[in-house]
């Protein structure tokens, strides 16, 4: 089980299952993006408007993103049914990354009880990494503001 990830060491290996754009399904490891410099943004829930927000933004940078040779994903714990849905509707030009069982998200220290209307819930913080191609972390925004993040990112990614 991987730990949580930490600044400016080795970003936590994992091994997902993956929705591509392609509309197929795979599993994606930290392995696989050796030499890859990668932004990973996790965020709460495919299709909600916060959520819609936030991968859009990296949609609609996208091409800049690849122009720093960097590779986006997406990461929340819907499942890949689900996320092959969220692609094909926002025409997303990334994959995003499944933990139906949260496990990932719990060693990464993101899982969060808090209560909404009354209720105790279980809530997925928002959170950004940026790892180089040395699959070191080298940047964490966390409680991420939906509005505008892509472009927060893309200028580390530059100066990265």
């Amino acid at each position: 089980m991987s730990s949580h990830p930490i600044l400016n060491q080795p970003f936590p290996d994992f091994s997902l299952p993956v929705a591509l754009p392609t509309g197929e399904q795979s599993t994606l490891s930290r392995d696989q993006l050796q030499g890859q410099p990668f932004v990973l943004f996790v965020y709460p829930k495919d299709a909600t408007s916060g959520c819609t927000i936030e991968v859009c933004g990296f949609r609609d940078l996208y091409s800049e993103f690849e122009k720093s040779g960097v590779v986006i994903l997406g990461l929340s714990r819907d499942g890949v049914r689900s996320h092959g849905r969220f692609i094909q509707n926002q025409s997303l030009p990334y994959s995003l990354l499944a933990d139906a069982d949260q496990s990932t998200l719990k060693a990464w220290q993101l899982i969060k009880q808090a209560t909404m209307y009354g209720k105790p819930v279980t809530k997925v913080q928002r959170t950004t990494y940026l790892v180089d191609g040395n699959s070191v972390l080298r940047h964490i925004w966390e409680s991420v503001t939906p509005l505008g993040h892509a472009a927060e990112v893309l200028e580390a990614c530059r100066i990265l």
